[in-house]
């Protein structure tokens, strides 16, 4: 630290945004914001030359069509290994070829695959890559933040309107802001390894436990294997060395087998903990990922849950750097995407714990209870929707449509098209009869207009994100012009200065494929933003003669307030306008929904006949 005194500090021209971390997290954000015409510039505490090949292992359905709305989805499928059936723990199978997407499945691919992708998009869209750049603390007012850093040439300080950490669990973004990361240590001495194995597996992804070890292998599809073991009589130090023998040891414990292990490319050993900070945003500096929430690796949700906080966040920074919408947008991001980090801490949390039930009795009401959980048809469908991302729904605010807050299907479209290619151009999408005459449609392109492939007369208003921001069957013309008018003037500004985009008629602009951040202006977030998990069997009901397109990806069948004057320096409590409404959102994140395990209110009910409110609320399933 001394060397840093006898070095120059030198400041650097601003930018709009600065990323703090190049994981999945960091990357697929700044690639957005710089896909929708912003400069961000990301910094990277390793060296460009360094491969990440360790940590994540599986790519979820919610977070394939995401990538699937960027244009990436097909092209990283093809390089990893479609699962539509998974052999977990007590017996425990889960057949995913039923869930209601394109992608019916889970792709197992490391995640330096997924990196590699992103990172790719991201230096495509104009981003700058500051790599070997330390951050050591940042200050904010109510023009923007500074950051610290330290890189070979000295320190200096770097200037932005915003900045995102996303840089894991010892994030020093949320270090400076002196946020407090609540939590526990759940497991300790786990090993984390890529090896070969002499023998094949009677299936390509198991989780198996023993009375005294755990034991994860999964399949690359390539000859490689990721394998995940703990063992309760062995429990070394964090620090450790970890060796082969040892895994080994674990998988003969759990499986009474380790199918001639050999060849580790890597080896680690870890712990894992749960923790979550309470606010996501602290004025102009947020947090996503690693650096907002962190939890077991049972369920694979950790990089999954990470891609979806940086799609939630893009769009809505976008909109507010280019004017198209109020700082208070922003504040949505915390209420919409801290209940579903308190879910996934839940629900990881509590597979774990199962897993390291010691006790003979114990262990065999768990493996029955799975197994219950199995081979019930709704209770099945409803895990099945909540691990997977799809059955992930944004509250809205009392009186709204049903639809409003849910996940858009990848609907089919009159001209043939998908509802997320359109989304690839980063912009709002306004599906609407085909017959129904276009809204006004003077300056800019913040919508784009389709027309349903049916006979459906529903209006859906879909967010960049792939969320249903607003809806109406109202069939009186004044009522639904009116509402239409209201929706638009919410979501994307004045209604007399949007322009709506044929889906034949591409917006010019800096929307180019890949952009999620659309512009989208909203007069406030709306109301009571909490987070639902929706698991009726029938969510995602299927409306006649709405099949979409391409209702199978490629390979999916091979496997089956405002920024306020405040200084957040190194351990320094920001206290600003963010803070305001922090009761509400505090109320909404300890509510129900996700956090209580409720399903929607859209959605409650029997599985049997559909009630009035889940007749309303069909829309054409992705297959």
């Amino acid at each position: 630290m001394e060397a840093l005194h006898h070095k120059t500090s030198t400041t650097t021209p601003a930018t709009e945004v600065i990323v703090v971390g190049a994981g999945p997290t960091g990357l697929l954000l700044a690639g957005d914001l710089a896909a929708a015409g912003l400069g961000v510039t990301l910094l990277e505490r390793r060296p460009d030359t360094t491969s990440n090949l360790s940590r994540a292992l599986v790519v979820h359905a919610r977070s394939l069509e995401q990538l699937d709305a960027r244009g990436l989805a097909d092209e990283l499928i093809a390089g990893g290994h479609p699962l539509g059936r998974l052999q977990l723990f007590g017996g425990f199978r889960l057949d995913l070829t039923g869930l209601r997407s394109r992608f019916p499945f889970v792709l197992v691919t490391p995640q330096f695959k997924v990196e590699r992708l992103l990172e790719r998009r991201a230096r495509q869209a104009g981003v700058v890559f500051r790599c070997g750049t330390k951050v050591l603390g940042l200050d904010q007012d109510a023009d923007g933040v500074t950051v610290r850093v330290q890189d070979t040439d000295g320190t200096r300080t770097l200037r932005a309107g915003y900045v995102v950490g996303t840089d894991g669990v010892r994030s020093t973004v949320r270090e400076s802001l002196g946020l407090p990361f609540p939590g526990q240590t759940i497991i300790r001495s786990m090993i984390l390894a890529d090896v070969r194995l002499a023998q094949e597996p009677p299936f390509p992804f198991t989780v198996s436990f023993g009375r005294d070890a755990l034991l994860l292998i999964g399949s690359f599809g390539d000859g490689w294997y990721r394998v995940m073991g703990w063992n309760r009589r062995r429990q070394e130090p964090t620090d450790a060395p970890a060796g082969l023998d040892e895994l080994r040891e674990c998988a003969r414990l759990a499986l009474s087998s380790d199918y001639g292990m050999h060849d580790a490319r890597w080896i680690s050993r870890f712990h894992s903990d749960e923790r979550q900070v309470p606010e996501y945003r602290v004025g102009r500096v947020f947090l996503a990922g690693d650096a907002a929430h962190v939890h077991s690796p049972a369920g694979g949700q950790g990089m999954n849950t990470g891609l979806q906080d940086a799609a939630n966040l893009s769009w809505k920074l976008a909109a507010v750097l280019r004017g198209r919408a109020p700082d208070s947008l922003l504040d949505s991001y915390q209420s919409e995407r801290h209940p579903v980090g308190k879910m996934v801490l839940r629900t990881s949390g509590a597979l774990t714990r199962f897993g390291l039930l010691h006790a003979r009795p114990q262990r065999v009401l768990g493996a029955v209870a799975l197994r219950l959980v199995s081979h019930v048809g709704p209770l099945a469908q409803r895990a099945l929707r909540m691990v997977s991302g799809i059955g992930i729904a944004y509250s809205a605010a009392p009186g709204a449509h049903p639809l409003t807050g849910r996940r858009a299907p990848d609907l089919r479209l009159a001209d043939g098209s998908r509802l997320y290619e359109l989304l690839r151009r980063g912009a709002f999408v306004l599906i609407t009869p085909a017959d129904e005459p276009a809204p006004q449609q003077p300056t800019d392109d913040r919508v784009i207009r389709a027309s349903w492939d049916s006979g459906r007369r529903t209006a859906l208003l879909v967010r960049p994100d792939g969320y249903i921001a607003w809806a109406t069957d109202s069939t009186t013309p004044a009522e639904r012009a009116a509402a239409l008018r209201t929706a638009l003037t919410h979501w994307t500004g004045t209604a007399d200065e949007t322009r709506t985009a044929d889906a034949d008629n591409p917006p010019t602009g800096p929307t180019a494929t890949g952009a999620t951040a659309a512009d989208a202006t909203a007069t406030r977030p709306p109301a009571a933003d909490t987070t639902t998990t929706t698991g009726n069997t029938g969510a995602d009901a299927t409306v006649s003669g709405a099949e979409p397109a391409d209702a199978t990806a490629t390979g999916a069948r091979s496997g089956a307030g405002s920024g306020a004057s405040t200084s957040t320096g190194s351990g320094a409590r920001a206290s600003t306008g963010a803070r305001a409404g922090s009761e509400a959102r505090a109320g909404a994140d300890s509510g129900s929904g996700a956090d209580s395990g409720s399903e929607s209110p859209v959605l409650a009910g029997s599985p049997g006949a559909p009630t009035s409110r889940e007749r309303a609320a069909d829309i054409p399933a992705d297959r």
